[in-house]
This record gives C-alpha cells, structure tokens and sequence, in this order.
C-alpha cells in the first residue's frame, strides 16, 4: 500500500495527498471528496479501499486517520451541480475542491483513477484505493462522511425513503420507495429517467 508514497518519498516528496471519492453511482445526495495528507513514512494497519472495510472498521479508522494526518479536507457537490455538469465532472470538481482546502499546497497528488484541474504534479491510478495508503486513507474520510449524511441528516430530512439502509443507491428497496413517494428534492434528476420508466411500466403490468 506504500509503493507510490515510497517512490515519491525517495524524490524528495513530504506532502503527498491522497485524493478519492465516493457516491458517483448513487441516485441521491452529493458526491463527497476527500484529501489526506500522511506524515512520511507512517504505516496505517488495516487501512484499504474503504468499500472492503466493515462501517465499524471504516469508522475506527477514519478516527485514527484524522488522529494522525498533516493535513485532510472534505468537499461536497450537491445534486443540482451533478445534474447541471454530469456526475463524471462533478467527481473531479468535488476532488479539486478538497485539495484547494487542505490548507498547503501538496509536492504530488495521488487520485483515483482521474486526473483533477490543477497544475500540481499528479498520479491517477487505476484502483488507487486498494494499492496506494494515501488514496485508501482519503476514501474512507469521504465514505464514512457521506455515510453519516445518510444516516443522519439526510434521513431525518426525508424519513421513510431508507436512506439510511440503501445510502442514496439504486437498490430495491430505493427504487420501491421512489415509486411510491417520487423523488425528493436531493435525487439526482439526470440518474432517474431510464428507472422511473422502468418501473412505472413495471406497475403497470401487475
């Protein structure tokens, strides 16, 4: 998980940031970005791609990662931009945003898989969050806070839609309760045409 950070240590890099995002395939809420910079040569046990990690592994360690970060920020784009630019764009501005607030200017960017807007010497990889610490690192900040969105504001915003259970995805039980309730305001207008026609006809069939 050190491979890239070492690399770039050797080359003389002190502050390598991590950079990831989570909630692109979700028919509900914001994209959440987050940007971590390690301290050089720190070892997180256990950290991974967050989506392989359990909510209470992923919670314990966003603790740890805040603990012991030099720097980490979080940024949000809402549902109305990712219907204004598409979700593609609205990812890399949400990771853009999160290195523009960490407070320093970072020697490297490590991403996951995309490049972002900015004139910084930067790497994409391909399934950077289960190869690279850093990008591991930045991937549960953003999930563990797009998490807690879901389970408690944005639940209590729109209760019976089991945003808290689904998180905003296209499951079952989400595209059950959007048939029934329709969608809120925080849906993803461009994500729900292709499936509120599906089901409609669906209904209409039983």
């Amino acid at each position: 998980m050190l491979e890239y950070e070492k690399l770039l240590w050797e080359q003389g890099c002190s502050n390598i940031a991590g950079i990831d995002e989570v909630g692109r395939g979700c028919l509900f809420g914001d994209v959440v970005a987050a940007a971590v910079i390690l301290p050089p040569g720190l070892v997180l046990d256990g950290v991974n791609d967050s989506k392989k990690l359990s909510e209470k592994k992923r919670n314990e360690l966003y603790d740890i990662i805040i603990e012991h970060a030099l720097y980490w920020s979080i940024a949000r784009i809402d549902s109305d931009e990712i219907d204004r630019i598409n979700i593609k764009q609205a990812s890399r501005l949400a990771m853009k945003q999160a290195v523009q607030t960490l407070g320093v200017d970072p020697d490297h960017l490590l991403v996951d898989a995309e490049k972002i807007d900015l004139d910084l010497p930067q790497q994409a990889i391909i399934k950077g969050d289960a190869t690279s610490q850093s990008i591991a690192a930045a991937s549960i900040l953003a999930k563990v806070t797009r998490d807690r969105l879901c389970t408690t504001e944005w639940e209590s915003l729109y209760p019976g839609y089991g945003i808290a259970i689904h998180k905003g995805y296209a499951t079952k039980l989400h595209r059950e309760k959007l048939l029934e309730l329709g969608p809120t305001p925080l849906h993803r207008k461009s994500f729900l045409g292709n499936i509120m026609a599906q089901m409609e006809q669906q209904q209409m069939l039983f």
